[in-house]
């Protein structure tokens, strides 16, 4: 395990957290810190629990035991109207974008602004705008989601995600089935966005080389604990033989390819 420090100035504090599904744990006594401006990565094998990891923060998904605290307060001791509160400071990229089919993309940009705010329509209309100027679609504003490419549909929901300026930004494997293009586009917004608008970033993902790329601290989660964590460079040279594989995508290692079964022969000649 890194004995590196961890970041300094933190907004996010996970703390002995310990949850599952049913009888099977996917974290079991995890610590992460999330420092504030910064973009943070968490990274791990498929079913190792990233996405669970973003609900426990925004609260959707309670822990056995642990905590979990934004500026000191621990999210899952709220109350409902304070918890909702505490979800107006967060924007959330899906990791199927999530788009409403029936509302084209301007719609689709001032959902967050029409139901939470009351702004005039002239000053939503300006703030949407502005925020598809960001990602470049400002000209694609009456199209419908069927009408996008991938890419597209992924650059609106980051347009949607920061649309009330929020302080925290998740995003939930944002680089997943995307072209190089697209990649590299995506890469740069993720960038751009939190050292201009000083937000904290949390990027869930499995895309070793882009979260490598734009990340300030990351950490790798393997068998229900953080097997490391550190800086880009750091986890490159990391001795954890779970990180090395996954970096490296090496077929054998830690994370075996077969699920766990009876033998072959077990199997053929097993009386039906």
């Amino acid at each position: 395990m890194n004995k590196n420090p961890e970041p300094t100035d933190a907004i996010i504090n996970i703390r002995d957290l310990r949850y599952g599904i049913t009888d099977q744990l996917l974290f079991d006594g995890i610590d992460i810190t999330v420092p504030r401006g910064k973009i943070t990565s968490i990274m791990g094998p498929s079913g190792s629990g990233k996405t669970t990891l973003l609900r426990l923060i925004t609260g959707q998904m309670r822990p056995f035991t642990g905590q979990v605290t934004i500026d000191g307060v621990d999210v899952h001791r709220l109350r409902r109207k304070d918890l909702f509160a505490l979800r107006m400071r967060m924007g959330v990229l899906f990791q199927h974008s999530a788009l409403f089919p029936d509302l084209n993309v301007f719609e689709n940009v001032a959902f967050p602004l029409r139901e939470h705010t009351r702004l005039p329509e002239a000053i939503l209309r300006n703030i949407v705008l502005m925020k598809l100027h960001a990602v470049g679609l400002r000209g694609a504003r009456e199209l419908m989601p069927a009408e996008l490419s991938g890419g597209m549909t992924r650059r609106v929901a980051l347009a949607r995600a920061v649309v009330m300026d929020p302080d925290i930004i998740l995003y939930d494997d944002p680089f997943s089935g995307q072209d190089p293009v697209t990649l590299g586009v995506l890469m740069q917004l993720i960038r751009q966005l939190t050292d201009s608008l000083g937000v904290t970033s949390i990027v869930v993902s499995h895309d070793v080389e882009e979260v490598i790329a734009i990340s300030d601290y990351c950490y790798f989660t393997s068998n229900r604990k953080i097997a490391d964590h550190g800086t880009p460079q750091r986890l490159n040279s990391s001795g954890n033989d779970a990180v090395r594989q996954f970096i490296n995508a090496q077929p054998q290692g830690p994370v075996a390819f077969d699920y766990p079964s009876a033998s072959m022969a077990e199997d053929l000649f097993a009386k039906s």
